[in-house]
């Protein structure tokens, strides 16, 4: 009979710790760039955008805002791992295409509010769910999917 044998290798406190302070870079990098995507969506949508969505529980605000943050988190994430694996050039470079990212999907939203008939901005303060702001949201997932696969 045979009893086999696990093998742990060795624990460096040092290596978790470097990857333990990444993580927390990262993620700081990361929520601001999800910071810079709210305000842009917020400059680029009539009203305010926390108080229409939090406050007023607008159907049409809380969708393309989910759309948008959902696409945001796309290119985040791929920015991150397309990152340098050098802690210092990794988070410039996260930050960086974060940012490009958010600008990109801003422009989307313009674009998309030039060329599909109506104008969903006139439906953000509506209370009643619209089907143009459901359309708008997958739009801006499929910008931010097709934005996330150029970064990576």
């Amino acid at each position: 009979m045979h009893i086999a044998a696990i093998e742990f290798g060795t624990i460096s406190g040092d290596y978790l710790a470097q990857n333990v302070v990444a993580a927390v870079l990262y993620f700081l990098v990361g929520v601001g760039v999800l910071v810079a995507g709210f305000v842009m969506v917020d400059v680029l949508t009539p009203g305010n955008l926390r108080q229409l969505v939090f406050v007023e529980r607008r159907p049409n605000a809380v969708a393309v805002a989910s759309g948008m943050y959902v696409a945001l988190a796309l290119v985040v994430a791929t920015a991150i791992i397309a990152s340098s694996s050098d802690l210092g050039q990794g988070l410039v470079d996260a930050a960086v295409y974060g940012i490009v990212g958010v600008v990109l999907q801003g422009v989307a939203l313009v674009v998309l509010e030039v060329v599909v008939p109506g104008r969903f901005r006139d439906l953000i303060t509506d209370e009643r769910l619209h089907p143009a702001a459901i359309a708008t949201a997958v739009a801006l997932i499929a910008v931010g999917a097709v934005n996330a696969a150029a970064l990576s």
